[in-house]
């Protein structure tokens, strides 16, 4: 990394104006700066945004710290320069200290119970009734943030099903709130769904069986959806590998077969949706501008889904865009993502904290 005074003449979205930008001591400027350095590049994009993503889980589970350094290198290299971390096993905070490493927003542990989610990844609780106190301590540790299990396959009846009573969580998202946090949750199935938009749920991950009249109250209420589309692409491999759990492995086909519809309708009626790769498990990290192209395919302009992982996600998420004095977190590109999405794909140069990074 190179940190300097830098000069760019470019078109800088989400305005579209071609106009002069200067970079000083990490900062944007409009104001001219001396000595500054020119850049080249003919469109200047906020940095994207991964608002699912997990630097700190691999494939088989939990890895070390320097390896989720890595995985964040990763997603840097790819444009990425924003993480909600959606749910991780390890403290990444020396993450964040790291000038050369994407802002991460931490959201704490997966909360969970017993069996209901992947091992070793959440912090499973004895009792669904303990899930108002874990979630107060998840708020206060975090980020502002707060993941939830919503439902997972329960083997006692072969299907997924949900893991909170509708008081429960009802009272654990109030508690979330009350500390100023909002709460996401994860959720495959149907039958998760209207305990937790009864209960406020400020955001859902995958959502997949999200019926039409849930999606038109996401849309009233605000509430934003988060598809991770190139995950919901494992869904054949899963059911393929749930052969004593016919009834699930038939649910989680369907689920797929109806996603790009359901994320169509959403973006239809409204729905705030943003990109997010959930890097991390079973998707590598770095592909995010495959979120990007997954969600256009399914049913957003080039310019929105480029907003759900740039501009659009940085303002849901309270972080600096493109303005004056904002953090230097940008990418320039050597043509317009708006016309061709691919080029996000190369990059002419990642700036972070007003550094340029090879």
């Amino acid at each position: 990394m190179t940190a300097a005074r830098y000069h760019l003449r470019a078109v800088v979205l989400p305005d579209g104006d071609e106009r002069d930008l200067w970079i000083s001591e990490g900062r944007v400027t409009f104001s001219p700066v001396e000595d500054a350095q020119p850049l080249d590049g003919a469109v200047v994009v906020p940095g994207l945004v991964d608002a699912h993503c997990h630097p700190g889980i691999g494939p088989s589970g939990p890895v070390s710290l320097a390896e989720a350094a890595e995985q964040a290198a990763l997603d840097r290299a790819a444009g990425t320069l924003l993480i909600r971390d959606c749910g991780l096993p390890l403290d990444v905070r020396p993450l964040q200290r790291r000038a050369d490493l994407p802002r991460i927003i931490r959201s704490g542990q997966h909360l969970a119970l017993p069996k209901r989610y992947l091992p070793g990844l959440g912090l499973e609780l004895d009792d669904p009734a303990q899930l108002p106190e874990a979630v107060a301590a998840q708020a206060a540790d975090g980020d502002g943030w707060v993941k939830l299990v919503g439902d997972w396959i329960d083997r006692s009846v072969g299907d997924l099903a949900p893991l909170w009573p509708d008081d429960v969580l009802a009272e654990a998202i109030a508690v979330a709130h009350a500390a100023g946090a909002r709460v996401t949750a994860h959720v495959f199935g149907e039958a998760a769904l209207p305990g937790l938009l009864a209960a406020g749920i400020d955001c859902l991950e995958h959502g997949t069986g999200l019926a039409p009249d849930q999606l038109r109250e996401l849309a009233r209420r605000g509430t934003a959806l988060v598809p991770t589309l190139i995950n919901i692409d494992n869904f054949p491999g899963i059911a393929d590998r749930a052969g004593r759990y016919p009834t699930y492995a038939a649910h989680m086909r369907a689920l797929y077969a109806g996603v790009s519809d359901m994320v169509g309708a959403a973006i239809d009626v409204g729905v705030p949706v943003y990109a997010g790769s959930d890097a991390g498990g079973m998707v590598d990290h770095g592909r995010l501008v495959d979120e990007i192209e997954a969600l256009h395919k399914a049913g957003l302009s080039r310019e929105g889904a480029l907003a759900a992982a740039s501009w659009a996600a940085r303002e849901w998420l309270g972080a600096d865009g493109l303005t004056e004095g904002a953090s230097a977190d940008l990418l320039v590109l050597n043509a317009d993502p708006r016309q061709d999405l691919a080029t996000l794909r190369c990059p002419r140069h990642v700036v972070l904290r007003g550094a340029v990074i090879d």
